[in-house]
């Protein structure tokens, strides 16, 4: 992890080192279709597939889960004055943003409410040429 702010662009450092937001409806994966999975920005851990990917109008990209459960961690966020359950990745500890219980009923109620900028995009097209083939399967059961 070290030269993250190298590394990273302001906002991408903003947003995972020190909680920081995004603006909704002007980040790069809100309205994102293309299949694929996203990865830790920081670290390159799979967090979340397309697959997963909703439309939830809230101007962030939302998923209905993380591509592993023990990708993300929860944890309480009061800082507005009300309780809200902050997601975090695991292995580099990045700030995601918030998992809310107001998703679709058919993707199990969730709705991960993501910042573009603490992800990045690896197109299903070159899931073996960056080393992520073992989720091309994904895309492949249908």
């Amino acid at each position: 992890m070290n030269n993250l702010k190298e590394r990273l662009t302001d906002i991408q450092y903003q947003v995972t080192q020190n909680s920081a937001t995004e603006p909704a409806f002007d980040n790069e994966f809100w309205s994102h279709e293309d299949d694929g999975i996203y990865v830790d920005i920081v670290d390159g851990t799979p967090l979340f597939t397309s697959k997963d990917k909703f439309d939830s109008g809230c101007g962030w990209p939302s998923f209905s889960k993380p591509i592993q459960e023990d990708r993300v961690t929860e944890h309480s966020d009061m800082k507005l004055l009300r309780s809200r359950i902050e997601v975090r990745s695991d292995t580099a500890d990045s700030h995601l943003w918030h998992v809310f219980p107001d998703g679709p009923k058919e993707f199990w109620g969730l709705r991960y409410c993501i910042n573009s900028a603490a992800l990045k995009f690896i197109p299903y097209d070159e899931l073996e040429s960056e080393w992520f083939w073992e989720y091309k399967n994904i895309f492949e059961w249908e």
